[in-house]
């Protein structure tokens, strides 16, 4: 099956969405690398600050030297992201990039089987963002509080 990937970017939330299926080859990465290259020019945000969720599903099982030209760009620091969330099926693919994973922070990458909460996961740093900087605008408006003495 050859192999064949997809993407949306949400610039809204600096949220960039993959799905990847069939068999890729170590060749099929770079074409994939390309793709990310242009799906983050999309973006608003600066670069590393936006989240991505990949999902991986429907990839076939990968060969020794694909495993390896992930793990190159997944460790690379000049391909980081804030977060990283992968949807895995109970399959090798997950053991596979496991391995390509090693060398990340596992505070910002994970493996998700639902993808709602692998979206929520990634998201949930901005909402207490968005949460905090809202209070901070509201009490401003309402002015100093007192406190009694």
């Amino acid at each position: 099956m050859h192999p064949g990937f997809t993407f949306e970017v949400d610039g809204r939330r600096n949220l960039v969405r993959f799905v990847l299926n069939g068999l890729f080859m170590p060749e099929d990465v770079s074409a994939f690398l390309k793709a990310r290259r242009e799906a983050h020019a999309k973006l608003t945000c600066a670069p590393g600050q936006h989240v991505t969720l990949t999902d991986l599903r429907a990839i076939k099982i990968l060969p020794q030297e694909t495993v390896g030209a992930w793990a190159a760009h997944l460790t690379d620091p000049k391909t980081r992201v804030r977060r990283l969330a992968f949807l895995v099926g109970p399959t090798l693919v997950r053991s596979q990039l496991m391995r390509a994973l090693a060398g990340r922070d596992p505070r910002h990458t994970r493996c998700f089987t639902d993808h709602a909460k692998a979206e929520a996961w990634l998201l949930e740093e901005d909402a207490a963002a968005l949460e905090a900087a809202s209070r901070c605008r509201s009490s401003r408006k309402q002015g100093p509080t007192r406190r009694a003495a």
